[in-house]
Formats: C-alpha cells, structure tokens, sequence
C-alpha cells in the first residue's frame, strides 16, 4: 500500500522543508499495522557477521536517527536497518534548515551535525523490540562539545552493543568538527581498542564495524585498512558522505551549501574507494558498499566492487520504499544473467577494474 501511494504523496513531501518531510514520513511509519518482514528468495541470503541476512540491501544510517521505527522499516523490505546516529548525550545539531534536496541531480546535502536524543532514549527503544526479527545495527558517535570522544565511543557501545547485532563506529561524518581526524592511525588503533573493549565488557557479540569517508588520500586508506585488521573490526562500511561537490553538479546554487552530499553523484567516488579497500584487505574483512545506490544495477556493482551488503537512504527520497523490491528483483535477475547462485561468488570480482573506472 505505501509502495503504490509514495508517486502520489511524494510530490506533496517535495513542497515541504526537507526536514519536515522526514519528519512526517516517520511519523506515518510508525502508524503502520505491525508486520514481519517479507520472505525473500533464498539465493539473495547472505551469511556474514555471525548472522544470516535475508537480502543484501540494508538501509543505511542516518534515516532512522532516533531508532524509531526500525521495525516498520523491516517490513518494506530491508535485509537490515542501521539506526543512528547516536551520541551519549542529547545534542540538537546545527541549526536548520540543515538538509537540502538537489532533485535535478538526485542527490541531497545534509550538515545535520549528529542530531540525537541520547544514548539512553534510543537504548530504550531498542531494549522494547529486544527478541523481535530482523537484522538492527545501530552507528554511534561522539558529542560536539566532548572532551574525550574516544570516551564517548566506549559509553555508547557498552550501553548499544548487547541490543543490537552491530555497532558501527563512525569517524567520518564531516558535519562535526574534528571527527574526521579520528580516522588518523594512531587515533583510530586506540578508539577501535577501546571500542571492542566496551563491547567484550558488556558481555554482547554485535559485530564492531568501522564507517570511513570518501575523501580520504589512498596512502591514509592503507593505514585504516591495516588498523582496522589488527584491531579485529568484523566488517568496513564505504562510505559516508562527501564533502567534495563534482562539477557535473546540475543544482549549482544548492551545491554551494556546505554538509555532506549523498545520492548519484557519491556513487562514482564512493564506489571506487570501496574497490580500493576491496584491494587493499581482500576477504579478510567484509565490506558493506554505500553511496548512491538508487538500482539494482547500481547495488550489483558494488557486489562486484567488493560489497557483500550494500546500503543506502538518498535514494529514498526519489525512488519511494519499492525501490528495495526493485532492487531485490533485479539482482536475481543479474544472478540468472551471470549464471551463479550465490551473490558471494560475485563479490569482489571486478575490483581492481572499478577501483580506476568507477
């Protein structure tokens, strides 16, 4: 029902504040009759993380910041919902309007500034659905006025991590001032070491996943993948936003709005990058590739990339929720296409040509 009335509604949601749009679509999920989520085709599983996700296609943080609906959001589809970010404390984040959609180029700028509730409200959320289906990771990340953010990664995973199945750190939201320096090595080797630690100290096996930028120079890359190795992170999620703006940008005058930009025009950046670490840690870490995936074609190369799950919001705010059935529907036509069974033979296997071309 959704699915067939988001082309009437959304031309409605596009003549409000970007914000307020969202706001109101939440709303309107959390008014949905309870559902499990939809049996999916057994050849879209995929084993990884110690679970067995039905679909590859997740989506992404950031849509769900509060851990409102996670359920209702399960039921449209998703092979999992990764909620947040979340903060220890409550923070409002920067001033609106802070979101603003570049409908020429399909794409949206947000400088959100980890908006969150807290720790605590969200904990109780997800402590009200604890035993319930489906597949919830939450991303985590530091105050703006903290003076220990490693401090702040430790506190959210210890009270995040036994009701969740993965926690995502997240160094790379360029909306908070200095996050993006805790990608830097010797940063990172002790926030991943105190992040698994807070995990291990509450007693939880949520996988611990580490989120990285697009931007970064790829000799920075290397130091990440190898900290990200030898601190035991069970899987990569690339990547966030960009900070860059591409000059095929259509919505010139939106493009000048600072944040991070999402949507079609990550997907080029973001895809290359994730073949590069695809190159750089082979199978021995997962990865999960985000930005700008809006169709199965878009989902299946980042398969080939090196994805084993893939992830994505923007896409959402043209495409409506069916667009996670499309997707569906079009990888097990990509799969009969390539004759193969599984998605995990495909992964991975155009790496080193999309690393330079995607």
């Amino acid at each position: 029902m959704i699915d067939a009335a988001f082309p009437l509604v959304r031309p409605l949601l596009h003549r409000l504040d970007a914000e307020r749009a969202h706001d109101l679509t939440l709303r309107a999920l959390a008014l949905l009759p309870a559902a499990g989520p939809p049996t999916d085709d057994p050849r879209l599983a995929v084993d990884l993380l110690g679970r067995r996700f039905p679909n590859p296609v997740g989506l992404a943080a950031g849509f769900d910041k509060g851990a409102r609906v996670p359920d209702a959001l399960l039921s449209l589809g998703f092979g999992f919902v990764e909620v947040g970010g979340v903060v220890p404390r409550p923070q409002p984040g920067n001033p609106r309007p802070r979101v603003f959609r570049l409908t020429a180029d399909r794409a949206v700028i947000n400088r959100f500034g980890l908006n969150s509730e807290g720790v605590s409200v969200v904990a109780g959320r997800l402590r009200a659905r604890k035993g319930r289906s489906g597949i919830v990771g939450v991303n985590i990340g530091a105050n703006k006025e903290s003076t220990d953010r490693l401090a702040d990664y430790a506190a959210c995973t210890a009270a995040l991590a036994p009701l969740v199945d993965f926690v995502t750190v997240n160094v790379s939201s360029p909306n908070t001032p200095g996050l993006r320096d805790l990608q830097g090595e010797a940063f990172l080797d002790e926030l991943l070491a105190r992040t698994v630690e807070a995990r291990d100290a509450a007693g939880a096996d949520a996988a611990i996943l580490l989120k990285i930028a697009p931007d970064m120079a790829l000799d920075a890359l290397d130091a990440v993948c190898a900290t990200a190795q030898r601190r035991g992170v069970q899987a990569l999620v690339v990547s966030n936003t960009t900070v860059a703006r591409p000059a095929s940008l259509r919505e010139q005058g939106l493009a000048r709005e600072t944040g991070g930009l999402s949507g079609r025009p990550l997907f080029g950046p973001a895809t290359r990058m994730l073949a590069q670490t695809r190159l750089r840690v082979g199978d021995t870490i997962p990865l999960i590739g985000v930005g700008g995936v809006d169709s199965a074609e878009a989902a299946w190369a980042k398969i080939r990339a090196g994805a084993s799950l893939v992830q994505l919001y923007s896409a959402l705010v043209y495409e409506g929720p069916g667009l996670v059935g499309r997707i569906k529907a079009g990888l097990l036509a990509q799969m009969d296409r390539a004759g193969v069974t599984s998605l995990a033979t495909v992964v991975g296997r155009d790496a080193a040509e999309l690393a330079r071309t995607a």
